[in-house]
């Protein structure tokens, strides 16, 4: 018996496949037109709304730029032209090579005179600008070297730099004061975050073997070994390094006893 065979099946199917395909592109493209239209329409209904949101955020950016340049900007020059006269007493009491006793040229620098600002009316007026920071660090190392601790610490706490040499030596002056006040653990503490404020071969060795000696004061040795063998491992070519075998030695016999 000869079997029928259907002619075209092929290409009915491939005919098949198109007209689904095409209907689901269409389905797509339906869906899409629609979302559209809802977007539209929601886009008329609160393009108000929209608008005064525009408007405000661009009023937010606006204000912010021309407050940084009307206001912050002259604000920042008026504070650095002021630093300069106060400055100019820190700068000598801190050279050592001034004829006016050192405590009278911190004093100048902090108060001022003459009608001048000093650093604490910078600080007063200017703290929220880069002069206003620095003065900080000024008054916080002029009340150091004048022996009002407390203060010290309290200014030089409020200074904030990422520059890993000043930051080092805040922090470590910072610890200087707590070692004049008899708090130990709090200099140990701010010895060990200058020394790790940005690792290098001045500031680093200079605080751990700051930290390691008062750590011998306290009594705990085993700290100091600790501290002076950093020194030895991580910093043996700094200044501090070329020596440390005098302290971890006696560090040493120190902890056996």
């Amino acid at each position: 018996m000869a079997t029928y065979k259907k002619k075209g099946g092929k290409a009915n199917k491939e005919k098949v496949s198109k007209i689904e395909q095409e209907s689901t592109t269409a389905e797509v493209f339906n869906t899409l037109d629609e979302t559209a239209s809802k977007s539209e329409k929601w886009v008329e209904k609160n393009s108000k709304p929209l608008m005064i949101g525009i408007i405000a955020v661009a009023a937010i950016i606006l204000g912010y730029l021309a407050y940084n340049k009307f206001v912050v900007e002259p604000k920042g020059i008026e504070a650095a032209n002021e630093l300069a006269y106060p400055k100019t007493f820190f700068d000598q009491a801190e050279s050592g090579a001034a004829t006016i006793a050192t405590d009278s040229l911190y004093n100048l620098a902090l108060n001022g005179t003459d009608g001048r600002y000093g650093l604490l009316d910078i600080i007063d007026n200017y703290g929220s600008t880069n002069a206003g920071n620095l003065a900080k660090y000024m008054a916080g190392i002029s009340y150091l070297k004048t022996s009002e601790y407390e203060k010290a610490i309290e200014l030089l706490s409020d200074f904030s730099t990422d520059d890993e040499i000043l930051g080092a030596i805040a922090e470590g002056n910072i610890g200087d004061a707590f070692t004049q006040v008899n708090q130990p653990e709090d200099a140990i503490k701010h010895y060990l975050k200058a020394a790790n404020f940005k690792s290098n071969e001045f500031t680093s060795p200079l605080y751990l073997l700051k930290a390691g000696n008062t750590a011998m004061d306290m009594g705990d040795f085993e700290k100091a070994v600790e501290l002076f063998e950093k020194i030895k491992n991580e910093y043996p070519n700094s200044d501090e390094g070329l020596e440390i075998d005098i302290y971890l030695n006696r560090a040493r016999l120190a902890s056996q006893n």
